[in-house]
């Protein structure tokens, strides 16, 4: 069992402004995603077509994501048949 050391003020304040800058870091990195996913061509048409329309585009959509995922995670391995 070892005894932990108490940090010092400083220590802490520095802990918690990095901690904070991180989350800030990544909430902006999450907004500019999702600002860059709405520009996409792909976005602005299932915006504006009805929903009984966008089934298959969701699908298709799917099923893309899907197949390079697939690809993705079996590059450089050997087909087994």
């Amino acid at each position: 069992m070892t005894l932990r050391r108490r940090k010092s003020r400083k220590s802490q304040a520095a802990n918690l402004l990095g901690s904070y800058l991180k989350f800030k870091a990544a909430g902006k990195a999450a907004k500019g995603a999702k600002k860059a996913a709405k520009g996409t061509a792909a976005y602005q048409v299932a915006k504006r077509t009805p929903l009984v329309k966008r089934v298959p585009l969701i699908i298709a959509g799917a099923a893309a994501i899907f197949v390079a995922a697939k690809a993705r995670s079996n590059r450089g391995e050997p087909a087994t048949t």
